[in-house]
């Protein structure tokens, strides 16, 4: 027994020492830990302010405004083709041309034309001198007749023959104005003011007045129309605007931003796309700087209301929780949650009906660090958020080396 308790008592002493040097090195920190307070702090939840934008609950006039995307129409739009056959001489028009009304766009050879001009003239001419003729016979036999000189009936059938003439007359007239028409037919001429397009045809060829294309394509774009559609459930909301008066539309560029154009609402369709749920409208633009252009898509913004002194706060205070929208309203350097009634919400603001008052001040940006009972700091929108403070350094700083292509350390 004791051999073994010789043996034993070194391991004995080895272990006893080993209990009370362990602690001391397990306490000591190492050279770039943290201090042990830190690591309390470190695991508690952080008091500093939560940086956020805010802004005030307002009393405003907010539009209420339908979207859709609509096409762009000439106002008026026609095909101008040649009225009779023949060679086409000369074409007085360029392509992309703004036109007037009456403005000579092309000449077809008159020759035919002025030819049958001269025909009806001259069978005119001839039948005006048998008149004049049979009129002199009808007064030679109406005073024969008197003195019984001649029949009666030879004085009426004379009579006859002077109607006949007369009518023959008319009929010349009635020709002669159809071949002028005819020949006025050789100078095309705008029928509308508006740009022409790409002609069809070149100079020397023949045309003619059953030819589809026509010569070229007149579009009046100044002023010009959109056609767009909205769901038919805004209808109702829509004509009872209409019947106040005329209704504002906005063309929008790519980025439904900017208006390019404003016009007016002109035309409501008569019928439900029965396949869409829509219904077509048309609104007319002045289009005075030509930003839109037929057969182009664009963004349309038609007003039917305006909403008159009413609770607004930006859109994006209003945030969507289980129990529906809600605002953190800003008091005393800390945020509250609070349930909120949207009447109407766009793109820049919010109607609340119900659950904030005037002036009261909601968070607008900032919102994934809040919490109910949070602390913030409001910062001025124009201004960008204080970056987070940078911890204290441990160990003093190491100079800095002003040598040419040295860097300061830390």
């Amino acid at each position: 027994m004791r051999r073994k308790w010789r043996v034993a008592l070194p391991a004995i002493v080895l272990i006893a020492a080993a209990a009370v040097v362990a602690p001391v090195f397990l306490e000591r920190p190492a050279p770039n830990d943290p201090p042990r307070q830190s690591r309390r702090n470190r695991d508690r939840p952080s008091e500093d302010p939560v940086p956020v934008l805010a802004a005030a609950a307002r009393r405003a006039d907010i539009p209420v405004h339908i979207d859709g995307v609509g096409t762009v129409r000439p106002a008026n739009t026609v095909t101008v083709k040649p009225q009779v056959d023949g060679q086409l001489l000369a074409l007085t028009f360029r392509e992309g041309q703004d036109v007037r009304k009456g403005d000579v766009l092309a000449r077809i050879d008159p020759t035919p034309y002025r030819a049958q001009l001269d025909q009806v003239m001259a069978r005119k001419a001839q039948n005006e001198a048998l008149l004049e003729n049979a009129r002199r016979d009808l007064e030679r036999y109406q005073r024969l007749a008197e003195t019984n000189a001649v029949t009666r009936q030879q004085a009426d059938t004379q009579r006859s023959t002077v109607a006949q003439l007369e009518a023959q007359l008319r009929a010349d007239q009635a020709a002669i104005d159809n071949a002028k028409a005819t020949l006025a037919y050789t100078t095309v001429v705008a029928p509308i003011d508006g740009r022409t397009g790409i002609r069809t045809v070149d100079e020397g060829n023949i045309v003619k007045a059953s030819d589809p294309n026509g010569l070229v394509v007149i579009s009046r774009i100044r002023p010009i129309a959109v056609v767009f559609s909205v769901p038919q459930q805004q209808l109702p909301r829509i004509n009872r605007a209409w019947s106040q008066g005329a209704l504002p539309v906005e063309a929008l560029d790519a980025d439904n931003r900017l208006a390019v154009d404003r016009g007016t609402l002109t035309v409501i369709d008569n019928n439900v796309d029965v396949q869409t749920g829509t219904v077509k409208l048309k609104a007319e633009f002045p289009n005075p700087d030509l930003a839109l252009w037929p057969g182009a898509f664009v963004n349309v913004r038609l007003l039917v209301e305006t909403l008159r002194g009413v609770t607004a706060v930006p859109t994006g205070a209003v945030q969507r929780g289980p129990d529906g929208p809600f605002v953190y309203v800003v008091s005393d350097g800390r945020v509250t949650m609070r349930k909120v009634v949207v009447g109407l919400q766009n793109d820049a603001d919010a109607v609340l009906t119900s659950g904030l008052d005037l002036g009261e001040t909601v968070v607008t940006t900032g919102f994934s660090r809040l919490a109910e009972g949070a602390r913030v700091a409001v910062t001025d929108a124009a201004q960008p958020p204080p970056p987070p403070a940078e911890p204290p350094r441990r160990g003093p700083r190491p100079e800095a080396s002003t040598g040419a292509g040295a860097t300061t350390t830390r």
